[in-house]
């Protein structure tokens, strides 16, 4: 039997899921408390479901297929995006550093997932500028929806759709074209978000400059006031509407722990009603964790040659490539940037 374990590193807690031969075996929440009090507490779960051939583990704004064998500090850095001089404070995705080296300890066999930034399919032209075209859990969510569209419509080569991501803090929309991921409005250059403030205005970022990380959290839904519903649901729409003048969908999948608010869900559906037909991403059977984790877990079964094999190549995964700092410039011992 193929074991593999999908993982999410959510902004509210770590969630976790076990397949065996593409079935869902187990699967697991822990919260960021939990995990403070008990470092040990993810290694135990871990070594509980062994035997496992792969995992997919946490990969923030992604890596290029890297293994575990062969990751590196500078991957880590590369994946969480915070600078030296701004580390220690609780921002971003709590935890996220300790949570990586804890799976790098487990002795498991682990894969880092791609973001957009790392795709073939999206164009070179679609990154210029760009870190966030999906951060590697929303590339999960793809995948899911990918297979689950794909089996009522015929095949890869008959999906197109967009996803519509509403997370506890980003909003991010990807958009498949025939079963390739070709284009994203995600993160802090996407929509207004629960918590972010989407896209950003470059003399806003100058004047504000030095940004902290916990600042890229802010300025979202629930900060907005009474502006706050309708400059969500314009923003949702200007971007859903901007993707689909290049990408020809009609279905808009829908997924993300923001939609668990009702207020929120329904925004978000009359926002997105002139935009296509919408449908709630349904979960594999028999699981409850978050579509991300179910994703990562079809993602990891797919590497290891399993049931969804087909959405490796479909996605070509095996095409990953690129480096942030290509874009950004790595950081440095005196905590700057090259």
């Amino acid at each position: 039997m193929l074991r593999v374990v999908g993982t999410d590193p959510g902004t509210s807690s770590l969630d976790l899921l076990l397949l065996g031969d593409g079935d869902v075996l187990d699967q697991a929440r822990l919260e960021p408390e939990l995990l403070r009090q008990n470092p040990q507490a993810l290694v135990d779960l871990l070594a509980s479901w062994a035997p496992i051939d792969l995992v997919a583990a946490p990969s923030g704004y992604g890596l290029p297929l890297v293994r575990g064998e062969a990751f590196a500090e500078d991957h880590l850095e590369q994946m969480s995006l915070v600078r030296p001089d701004d580390r220690g404070r609780d921002s971003g995705v709590v935890g996220f550093r300790g949570w990586v080296r804890a799976f790098g300890n487990s002795g498991m066999p682990l894969v880092f997932l791609p973001g957009g930034f790392h795709l073939s399919t999206i164009p070179a032209h679609r990154k210029l500028r760009a870190v966030d075209l999906g951060t590697a859990d929303k590339v999960a969510v793809a995948a899911l929806a990918l297979w689950l569209d794909a089996r009522e419509t015929g095949g890869f080569g008959h999906s197109t759709f967009a996803l519509v991501e509403v997370g506890s803090a980003f909003t991010a929309i990807l958009a498949v074209e025939r079963g390739e991921i070709v284009d994203a409005s995600a993160g802090t250059n996407g929509p207004i978000g629960v918590r972010s403030g989407g896209l950003w205005d470059g003399e806003i970022a100058y004047w504000r400059s030095p940004l902290a990380k916990d600042e890229l959290f802010r300025g979202g839904l629930i900060d907005l006031g009474a502006a706050g519903p309708l400059a969500y649901a314009e923003s949702l729409r200007k971007h859903a509407m901007a993707l689909k003048a290049f990408c020809p969908f009609e279905r808009i999948y829908l997924s993300g722990r923001g939609l668990e608010r009702p207020d929120i869900d329904r925004l978000t559906r009359d926002a997105l009603a002139p935009c296509g037909r919408l449908i709630a991403l349904p979960s594999l059977p028999g699981a409850w964790v978050k579509h991300a984790a179910q994703g990562s877990a079809v993602l990891a079964d797919a590497l290891a040659g399993g049931r969804f094999a087909s959405v490796a190549g479909s996605l070509r995964l095996d095409e990953s490539s690129g480096c942030v700092w290509d874009v950004l410039g790595g950081p440095t011992s005196e905590g700057g940037v090259r």
